[in-house]
């Protein structure tokens, strides 16, 4: 079995390279752990791939700039400069609906990305609020390997995914974002509601020293 062509990788791991795309790097890059950085940008490669597999077409069917924006901006709400008075869903979109509407996108796109973010801890319900919500949920789960229940993690093979970890490793990924996640809840009551993720993150953290998240992660595709 062959790989993919130099021209096929550069085309997996290409980022879009707008104006806007290029804002929100440099909104994220100084602000987030290398490591959720780089979850944030595979969560955007893997969604990309997850569109070819349902069928999906940029242009058409979802745009590009829209899907950039909510997988990079995904986990703003655990960013160091971040007020942390929220559950780190919520502030993340919050955060990036406020950004791109200070950059003249309209109303209606930031509110989309709005919800991908807010969403993407929330199955079931995320994949009943558009195309984008889907797109975003499904690249956040594949870059988990299967454990948040991705459908479609078949939709990338590994020598894409070689070349995905290879340009933004994965940096021990699932224990870095928990400490983020659990660090962010701490701060604050309302950043740890019941039977939310973060809410739980803590608990669990509290209670037996690591999450059922990062325990399933160990058996996942991708690992850690």
């Amino acid at each position: 079995m062959t790989g993919p062509t130099r021209e096929a990788t550069a085309d997996l791991i290409t980022l879009p390279g707008t104006p806007l795309a290029d804002a929100i790097m440099d909104l994220i890059r100084p602000v987030e752990t290398p490591s959720v950085l780089n979850h944030s940008i595979r969560s955007y490669l893997f969604a990309r791939l997850a569109a070819g597999r349902l069928g999906l077409t940029v242009g058409h069917d979802y745009h590009d700039d829209l899907l950039f924006a909510a997988c990079a901006m995904h986990d703003l709400g655990v960013a160091s400069d971040g007020p942390h008075k929220q559950r780190f869903e919520i502030e993340g979109a919050d955060r990036a609906a406020a950004f791109l509407i200070d950059r003249g996108v309209p109303a209606a796109d930031a509110d989309q990305v709005w919800q991908a973010i807010a969403l993407h801890t929330s199955p079931g319900i995320a994949e009943r609020h558009g195309t984008l919500c889907v797109l975003v949920r499904e690249g956040v789960a594949l870059d988990f390997g299967g454990p948040l229940g991705a459908d479609h993690v078949d939709a990338v093979t590994d020598e894409q995914a070689d070349a995905v970890h290879a340009a933004y490793p994965r940096l021990d990924m699932i224990r870095s974002l928990t400490d983020a996640i659990v660090a962010q809840a701490a701060k604050n009551p309302k950043n740890a509601p019941r039977y939310a993720i973060p809410g739980e993150f803590l608990r669990e953290r509290e209670t037996f020293g690591r999450t059922r998240m990062e325990h399933a992660c160990r058996s996942s595709r991708w690992g850690n």
